[in-house]
C-alpha cells in the first residue's frame, strides 16, 4: 500500500507563541546561530510541495526585494501554491496561486504521487486547513525569545485538536523542536 502524503508544519515561535512580530517582521528569528540548521536539511529531503499563505508570500517577496537578492524567490525544484482569493495578475518564477477550498485542493494533492507536503504557513492558512481536518503533523521549534505579541501560530478559532508527542529536542542554544502528530 501507498504511503499517505503527509501535510506538516514546519515552522519555528517564538516562546510565547508567535510566528512573526505583528506586522510580520521575524528578526528575531535571524539571531540564532547560522550553525544550526534544527533539522531543515534532513526536512527538506522530504518534501515537494509548498504551501503558502498570500501574506506570507508578499512578505517573501518583500523581503527578496529588501535584501538586494538576485534570483529566484522561490525554489523551483519543488512545487510552490500559494492560497490568496485574490491573486496578482503575475506569479512569482515558481509560484502558482490556488483559490479552490482547502479540503478540495488537498485532497486532490495528496492523490497525485510525490513526497510529504510542507505547510508553510501562515496562521490564516495552517488554521483553514487545520479546520478542515488536512493537518497531519506539526513541528515546532520554539526560540527561546519573548516578543510580546505577533501572530499567532495559529488564527484563533473555538476547536480542540488532540496531538501526540512523536518526539522532542533541545538543542544547545535552547531552542526546542516539538514533533506532534494530530490525532484522528
Amino acid at each position: 500500500m501507498k504511503a499517505r502524503r503527509k501535510i506538516i508544519v514546519y515552522i519555528a515561535t517564538s516562546a510565547d507563541g508567535y510566528i512573526a512580530r505583528p506586522d510580520g517582521d521575524v528578526e528575531w528569528l535571524n539571531r540564532r546561530p547560522g550553525t544550526v540548521d534544527y533539522g531543515m536539511r534532513a526536512f527538506y529531503r522530504t518534501i515537494d510541495t509548498i504551501l503558502w499563505g498570500r501574506k506570507t508570500y508578499d512578505w517573501a517577496l518583500d523581503y527578496h526585494k529588501k535584501a538586494g537578492s538576485k534570483g529566484e524567490i522561490f525554489d523551483t525544484k519543488v512545487a510552490n501554491y500559494i492560497f490568496s482569493r485574490k491573486p496578482p495578475e503575475q506569479a512569482a518564477q515558481g509560484a502558482e496561486f490556488v483559490s479552490e477550498p482547502v479540503k478540495a485542493f488537498a485532497q486532490r494533492l495528496r492523490a497525485t504521487p510525490g513526497k510529504h507536503i510542507w505547510m508553510m504557513g501562515g496562521g490564516e492558512l495552517i488554521a483553514s486547513f487545520l479546520d478542515d481536518g488536512e493537518i497531519d503533523e506539526f513541528d515546532i521549534h520554539i526560540i527561546p525569545t519573548l516578543i510580546g505579541e505577533g501572530i499567532p501560530l495559529i488564527a484563533p478559532r473555538h476547536r480542540d485538536v488532540a496531538l501526540r508527542l512523536r518526539s522532542a529536542k533541545k538543542y544547545l542554544d535552547s531552542a526546542v523542536r516539538l514533533r506532534y502528530e494530530v490525532e484522528r
